[in-house]
């Protein structure tokens, strides 16, 4: 059975990345990569913003995982765009 908290912070959660697709795309510059990063960004408001004040449940417990795994793959994205810049033979 859903609380209305996790409600409330899946339907942020689809509605952020919703409106990042068709901004990105209304902008002509969607890729998965920017999409990623721009949904990582919402992902971590989302959290913050549906955080609960006393007591903490035990679904979002979990997402400190999730979001370890995001920073991770942001900090893999951040890696391969300095390498894509870097001209052939610095490293």
């Amino acid at each position: 059975m859903t609380t209305p908290r996790r409600q409330r912070f899946v339907v942020g959660q689809v509605a952020w990345m919703s409106a990042t697709i068709v901004a990105l795309a209304l902008l002509g510059s969607l890729s998965l990569e920017l999409f990623f990063v721009v949904s990582l960004i919402g992902f971590l408001v989302v959290i913050e913003l549906t955080a609960p004040f006393e007591v903490m449940p035990h679904w979002r417990a979990r997402l400190k995982w999730l979001v370890l795994l995001g920073l991770l793959a942001f900090g893999y994205v951040v890696i391969r765009r300095i390498l894509a810049i870097l001209p052939p033979g610095v490293l």
